[in-house]
């Protein structure tokens, strides 16, 4: 599964790290690392990190697992704004 946060968006509440912490962590006061390519084991808390996420900053991107195994391109999950 791939993960993509938006950074620009994310106020550093830490609900992420706090339920989903072998994806997330804290940098400081503000600063969000995470791993963009988790584990399939982690499928579950990442879903609750999301749900979780008040600001709606994490974005999970799992077309590209279904395309793998379809033979089709992977969709990369990215919007346009205009």
């Amino acid at each position: 599964m791939r993960l993509v946060v938006d950074l620009n968006r994310c106020q550093g509440y830490a609900q992420c790290a706090f339920l989903a912490p072998d994806v997330f962590a804290m940098h400081g006061d503000e600063g969000l690392l995470y791993d963009p390519q988790a584990q399939d084991a982690q499928r579950e808390r990442v879903a609750q990190a999301v749900a979780a996420c008040p600001v709606q900053a994490i974005l999970v991107d799992e077309l590209d697992m279904a395309a793998a195994g379809s033979g089709a391109p992977a969709a990369t999950g990215e919007a346009s704004d205009g």
